[in-house]
């Protein structure tokens, strides 16, 4: 769907963005697949050429993509490097892409100006040489990890792709990871699901010193057994991201709600929905975290290709900013560009830095 594009020199940076080759994973899961497969098999191949051809930085049409931020997906990975190291391979390989990006040929906007690349902090004091090995391969892009916590009782809300241990952000081998990992000053994503938020909750009152960016609205569930709850269940949203607000140390990332695992829609991909439509789907969500954290510590992603299960790339950032309309002109500039060049250490890819 298109439609014309509101603000459209409004300068955003897309906080949280994947690349990927899943061609050769996809045939591993047998039909019927999980929501979220379906929703991604349509972009099983997404890298330099299609990001551009979505963000359209600096080239004319489209919203003002100044520059991005890529976050670990597990894709590219350097099986040569062994277990703990293989994820050095991701970092380089998105190197790669963000020097594409920064050799002018594409315009103006600066794709990858951070990467955020994955460690395994179960390791412990481990983990060192691992972060070390990643700030090595990002070239000075490099702004931290995600590891993420995504779990849940019943194993169709998931789906296969997803194995992370049931409490992790709790377990003593991640929390002896992550005391390693905060004497580094990296940020760290955390995703996990909204019946999980308590486990973030606890982590970020452990290490309040710890830059914690929650993402993607702390993922309310729509699926599997959690179909029809949204509203059942918002409360319990809203007062667990009232308290994780009262951190410091924790921003949260404004989007990820047409991921297939939140029915935000339910029935993608990309089925034809408008940016109005959209906006009101997502708006106590939106609102509800906008009121929490304020605008400085809050950032509109796009969560691409993930996030195409909902909406195209135009039409998602057009409900973004019928979100924002009632916000000042400095709310606006904080949410769609100022909180996440701030956060992930890329102000200079900002106009007039």
């Amino acid at each position: 769907m298109s439609e014309e594009i509101i603000d459209p020199d409004l300068p955003i940076i897309d906080p949280h963005h994947h690349l990927w080759d899943l061609r050769p994973l996809l045939p591993a899961f047998p039909e019927p697949r999980h929501p979220f497969l379906e929703a991604i098999a349509g972009a099983a191949y997404y890298t330099f050429d299609e990001l551009q051809q979505d963000t359209r930085g600096g080239l004319g049409g489209g919203h003002n993509i100044v520059g991005t931020v890529f976050m670990e997906c597990g894709a590219f990975y350097d099986p040569s490097r062994g277990e703990a190291l293989k994820s050095v391979g991701e970092v380089e390989f998105v190197g790669g892409v963000a020097a594409q990006g920064a050799s002018g040929l594409y315009g103006d906007y600066r794709p990858c100006a951070g990467i955020v690349g994955h460690a395994d902090l179960t390791l412990g004091d481990a983990v060192k040489p691992v972060i070390e090995a990643l700030q090595a391969a990002g070239n000075g892009r490099f702004r931290g990890i995600r590891h993420a916590a995504a779990w849940d009782a019943d194993p169709d809300v998931l789906g296969p792709p997803f194995h992370a241990p049931e409490g992790l952000y709790t377990s003593d081998a991640f929390r002896a990871g992550f005391a390693a990992y905060a004497e580094y000053g990296l940020t760290f994503d955390a995703w996990l699901l909204e019946p999980q938020l308590g486990d973030v909750i606890h982590l970020a009152k452990a290490f309040p010193e710890q830059t914690i960016i929650l993402d993607h609205c702390g993922t309310p569930l729509g699926i599997a057994s959690y179909k029809g709850k949204l509203h059942e269940n918002f409360d319990r949203w809203r007062r667990s991201i009232h308290t994780l607000a009262e951190c410091p140390n924790v921003s949260v990332k404004l989007g990820g709600l047409a991921m297939a695992f939140c029915g935000l829609p339910e029935d993608g991909p990309m089925s034809g929905h408008g940016a109005e439509h959209l906006a009101a789907l997502w708006r106590p969500y939106i609102e509800t975290c906008i009121e929490a954290f304020g605008a400085d510590r809050a950032m509109f992603e796009s969560n691409y290709p993930v996030d195409r299960w909902g909406a195209s790339y135009d039409v998602l950032w057009n409900a973004f900013k019928r979100l924002a309309r009632s916000h000042s002109a400095a709310e606006k500039r904080a949410l769609f560009s100022g909180t996440a060049a701030r956060i992930y250490g890329i102000e200079h890819v900002l106009p007039n830095a």
